[in-house]
């Protein structure tokens, strides 16, 4: 599965991974009410703006970007139907042939880690017939747990060529009470790197693992750190933009050869409307305004590599 990534990436130019975590606020008022008009201000309402939020979004930006990412949390707050929607923005960015990747954090021990890894990545038997339920290309997950939370993913990758991207440097201001917090002098952080190249040792897929890191591109040294010891580990960078990376910032997550990592960016592109650099789009061509943003960003982001 990461060498399809990496196929998508170098034919897209584009290491650049937009992030589908809407929340009403960054939704344009036309929609929402064309949404509300039609099913009330609901559950299903919000989950109808959404959808027609979303799909402005990828139909603007599909052929420059080789994947997405949404935020599952960002749905689940509109219950059921929330979840109708995560899975209907799953499926139309596969069918317009986008990598997905299930951003859910999901972690937890035996049966229930499989469950989870069945839910969203694999395939659960119902009677006689074989079912997908979520069926996203990748998963983030929390090692917290160890090893017993995070073998029941592998197996799942392994079986369906799948991906994970394992929580390992994470981009929020305290990511460094635990992570950085030293056992042995060693920090924590780098400990979970061993584990995570460990974990992917039998999931390679030519130079890399469909086992990855998620790696904060705020803390450029650490990231430097964890690209030397996990040199055949992509990442998945949160942190550019609205966060506070820049492109100079995102360097060292990537290999010499230009690879190694993809950046992720979610309310810079999908609200990029709202910045005063796109407000001549206006909220009317708000798509357009984060069809700009993927192009300034690759622009960026290739600028330093």
């Amino acid at each position: 599965m990461i060498q399809q990534l990496i196929e998508k990436i170098q034919k897209t130019k584009a290491p650049v991974c937009v992030g589908l975590d809407p929340m009403l606020n960054y939704i344009p008022e036309h929609i929402l009410k064309e949404s509300f008009q039609k099913l009330g201000e609901t559950l299903e309402g919000a989950a109808d703006g959404i959808w027609n939020f979303n799909r402005e979004i990828i139909d603007h930006t599909w052929d420059l970007i080789p994947c997405v990412k949404p935020q599952i949390a960002m749905y689940e707050q509109f219950g059921i139907e929330g979840l109708k929607i995560y899975e209907k923005t799953v499926r139309y960015c596969q069918d317009k042939g986008l990598l997905v990747i299930g951003d859910a954090k999901r972690g937890d021990i035996g049966s229930t880690s499989a469950a989870y890894a069945t839910a969203h990545l694999g395939k659960v038997k119902v009677g006689s017939s074989v079912c997908t339920a979520f069926n996203t290309d990748f998963l983030t997950v929390n090692p917290y747990l160890g090893t017993d939370g995070i073998k029941p993913f592998v197996d799942v990758c392994r079986a369906e060529d799948k991906g994970l991207f394992v929580l390992v440097k994470t981009s929020n201001p305290s990511s460094g009470e635990f992570q950085d917090k030293k056992i042995d002098k060693t920090p924590l952080y780098e400990l979970v790197a061993d584990k995570v190249v460990e974990w992917g040792q039998d999931c390679m897929d030519g130079e890399y693992s469909n086992v990855g890191a998620v790696v904060g591109a705020t803390y450029p040294e650490m990231s430097a750190v964890l690209r030397k010891r996990m040199p055949h580990t992509y990442f998945l960078v949160p942190g550019y933009g609205a966060q506070g990376a820049t492109a100079k910032d995102l360097k060292p997550c990537f290999n010499e050869d230009g690879l190694g990592a993809i950046v992720n960016s979610s309310r810079g592109i999908i609200a990029a409307y709202r910045q005063e650099k796109y407000a001549k789009f206006g909220p009317e061509n708000f798509a357009e305004a984060s069809r700009q943003a993927v192009i300034d960003m690759a622009a960026d982001i290739n600028s330093v590599l």
